[in-house]
């Protein structure tokens, strides 16, 4: 049984900082099949369409019939550990500073025998549930589960390698005024974040909601306009060092496309706070974010991006946002190749439009701000890359999978 992790003591500034490390990280393209399914959270096998043989790790042709019609579906998670061992003194320089380090040998119901990852509790012999996670390395690995759950499940030691939950980690959501940035707030504090930052743009002028973000234990309001170069970088100057988790949640939309507005300014404004806010942020938080991801108990862990579903696919009704979207999801792709050195993972919430002022003329469904931070919270406790909330989000991201061409001239209209 796991004991209940304990809140990590205040670094000794004196200690010097280790520098990040990452697993074995050579992976050929066919089994990037397993890391979409990591970053989306979930479980998939390659599956044959001549015999219907579950088969791992990712091949080019059926072992059992040697066809070549082999496809990434979703497979039964659930398996029996045959066999388990502890590395004490692992050959790969990662896992040597992590020994000791528990794998096994699991045989899965639909087939297939996997190596993996080991959670403390589970029990050769006995049942267990798989998930594919990404490691600091941004790959697939395999990561077995107890069956049921168990006390303290998620304060395993090797799991929260795999994964961002904010227990006892701090936390800056950078803005504040935001419907979206005070239930993040919420949700954070309530998953165990021992401190969370809130970046507030004029903190001299009052807003909605500020009385129970100051009421809150552990909460510290921050003068942050991600729009101002200076102002982020004053911040980053007196708590970048501290940042385990940012969550960039920029609200800046405005309706229209291109031939109903007149003049650039407005986009001006969409491009100032979000594209050159993301930019701000990046370049003030991601060094020492970079930097800290192998930090001991006080490491960096994630940077949160809340972005528009439409971003993928533009929304002539709301062009020039989506276009400033679709510039920010570019913007985090770059982000993620530099962070992941430190093993600091970049996770994108993708969402329909929100329930806030600013859609209020478009008809339902609309995703309630409370459930964009349940998401946020949910992503960091499972280790995820891609998260998709509400109807619309959802759909959206099967239709482009099934056909682009058509989402683009269905939204067109």
């Amino acid at each position: 049984m796991i004991d209940p992790i304990a809140k990590p003591r205040r670094k000794n500034p004196l200690a010097r900082t280790r520098l990040p490390t990452s697993p074995p990280r050579p992976r050929s393209r066919t089994a990037h099949g397993f890391t979409r399914a990591a970053a989306e959270g979930r479980f998939m096998l390659q599956r044959c369409g001549a015999c219907a043989a579950f088969c791992y790790p990712a091949r080019d042709a059926c072992p059992a019939c040697l066809s070549c019609d082999l496809a990434f579906v979703d497979a039964p998670p659930r398996g029996t550990l045959l066999s388990e061992t502890t590395l004490h003194v692992p050959a790969d320089v990662h896992f040597r500073e992590r020994a000791p380090w528990r794998v096994g040998l699991v045989a899965m119901d639909c087939g297939p025998k996997l190596v993996t990852h080991l959670h403390a509790d589970c029990e050769e012999g006995k049942p267990v549930v798989m998930s594919f996670q990404l490691d600091k390395s941004g790959q697939a690995v395999a990561f077995a589960h107890p069956e049921r759950e168990t006390p303290n499940m998620t304060d395993d030691r090797q799991w929260r390698e795999m994964t961002a939950d904010p227990k006892f980690r701090r936390v800056l959501v950078t803005n504040g005024r935001s419907i979206v940035g005070q239930e993040a707030v919420t949700a954070l504090k309530a998953a165990g974040a021992s401190i969370v930052f809130v970046g507030v743009a004029e903190p001299w002028k009052p807003f909605r909601g500020e009385e129970a973000l100051r009421a809150l234990d552990g909460v510290e309001i921050v003068p942050l306009d991600i729009g101002d170069e200076k102002s982020v970088r004053d911040l980053a100057a007196d708590i970048g060092g501290k940042v385990d988790i940012l969550v960039n949640t920029t609200e800046h939309v405005r309706a229209g496309g291109l031939l109903d507005r007149q003049g650039s300014s407005v986009v001006r404004d969409e491009i100032d706070q979000s594209y050159l806010g993301f930019v701000h942020l990046a370049q003030a938080f991601g060094p020492a974010m970079r930097m800290r991801g192998a930090d001991g108990v006080n490491s960096s862990a994630a940077w949160v991006n809340i972005l528009s579903v439409y971003a993928l696919a533009n929304w002539p009704a709301f062009g020039a946002y989506s276009a400033s979207q679709a510039a920010v999801l570019s913007l985090s792709h770059s982000l993620r190749a530099e962070l992941r050195p430190g093993g600091v993972k970049v996770v994108n919430v993708f969402t329909g439009p929100l329930d806030i002022e600013w859609f209020q003329t478009v008809p339902p469904p609309k995703v309630a701000p409370r459930a964009v931070a349940s998401a946020i919270v949910s992503a960091l406790k499972r280790g995820l890359e891609d998260v998709f909330v509400g109807d619309v989000a959802e759909e959206i991201r099967q239709r482009l999978a099934a056909n682009p061409k058509a989402v683009e001239r269905e939204l067109g209209t």
